[in-house]
């Protein structure tokens, strides 16, 4: 009697269980339908019919107007200036012009008009200067992967290349008369070299930088650190007699002699605040010329009557010329591209 009482007590027990979890699924079931009962959910809006939402209208014109990028440079037209009487100008002015994403050599008349780019090199060109008839340009290259000095005409024939050592040349420009140029080999001083590259040779062997010759050719001025800070310094033309001609904070590179010999005009100042200077030649008379726009980079006319230079003052590195007493300041370039490092000749 004892085996089926324990399969009924299991039979039994299984049922419950069944029955259990019916009455919890019923009970489930009962929760949804009052959630819902209680919460029904909000009517969607009838959908709009695709045919009859509104079109975006395309613009006819933008909104505004797209500057001219500036990594394509577009060549403006310089305005000329005008002058008259005894403020008429001779010569031209050669100078650092960036096209194209490249440094190059343009030259324009003083007056401002006839501009026109001489190289059209694949590195940069720039530290150009005018031979004493005009007719040829020095100026410093990487064309071949070091800086070079290279000769080229006036329109744009006759291109060569005129230091062939290892090292980087720069700031190259020809003595009055003609029989030799100086320029600076980087972190190796002041160099000599003869007009056809020939015989090159160091007459200073310090951190000299940015040479100029002396009207008569005797002397060269230059920029050093030989002694500390940046100064202003002229020594003999065979690189004997140095001596100190400035004593002034933030010194900058390349300065220019008036054509009577008397006087330098140089550079000074920090970072995007240089201004032009004039000083006598044995240190006396220091005059500051010009008062903001990071004024860089000066040369006397040939006249003596104007001093040329480089300003941002307008939002755009452009050249510039005024008297050496810092009147009458003009515009010579104005393009979107920068016009740099402008060097007087004829």
């Amino acid at each position: 009697m004892s085996e089926p009482r324990k399969l009924l007590t299991t039979f039994d027990k299984i049922l419950l269980a069944g029955t259990v979890l019916g009455i919890m699924g019923i009970c489930v079931l009962i929760g949804v339908f009052y959630s819902i009962w209680m919460n029904p959910p909000s009517q969607m809006p009838d959908p709009t019919p695709f045919a009859t939402l509104p079109l975006m209208e395309t613009p006819t014109t933008p909104a505004f107007d797209l500057p001219t990028p500036t990594f394509m440079p577009t060549l403006v037209s310089s305005p000329v200036p005008t002058f008259s009487g005894d403020e008429s100008l001779g010569g031209r002015i050669v100078f650092t012009c960036y096209i194209k994403q490249v440094d190059q050599i343009c030259i324009i008349n003083a007056d401002g008009s006839n501009r026109e780019q001489v190289t059209h090199a694949a590195a940069t060109a720039f530290y150009a200067s005018l031979a004493p008839d005009g007719s040829t340009i020095y100026f410093s290259s990487r064309e071949s992967g070091e800086f070079q000095i290279y000769s080229i005409k006036t329109n744009g024939e006759d291109l060569k290349r005129l230091t062939q050592i290892p090292g980087s040349f720069y700031a190259p420009e020809i003595s009055p008369n003609g029989e030799w140029i100086v320029m600076t080999k980087g972190g190796d001083g002041i160099w000599l070299m003869k007009p056809d590259g020939t015989n090159p040779h160091a007459i200073t062997f310090a951190d000299d930088i940015d040479p100029a010759w002396s009207p008569d050719g005797s002397m060269i001025s230059f920029a050093s650190s030989r002694l500390g800070e940046r100064q202003l310094f002229i020594m003999n033309a065979n690189g004997s007699n140095v001596r100190q001609v400035t004593e002034i904070k933030d010194m900058g590179g390349r300065s220019t002699w008036s054509p009577d010999g008397t006087k330098l005009a140089f550079y000074a100042g920090i970072l995007e605040n240089h201004n032009i200077y004039v000083i006598n030649s044995d240190g006396t008379n220091l005059t500051q010329l010009t008062d903001g726009g990071d004024n860089l980079g000066p040369s006397w006319s040939l006249d003596g009557k104007w001093i040329a230079f480089t300003s941002f003052r307008d939002g755009n590195n452009e050249i510039y010329i005024m008297h050496p007493d810092g009147s009458s300041v003009t515009r010579l370039t104005n393009n979107l591209i920068s016009d740099w490092q402008p060097r007087w000749g004829k």
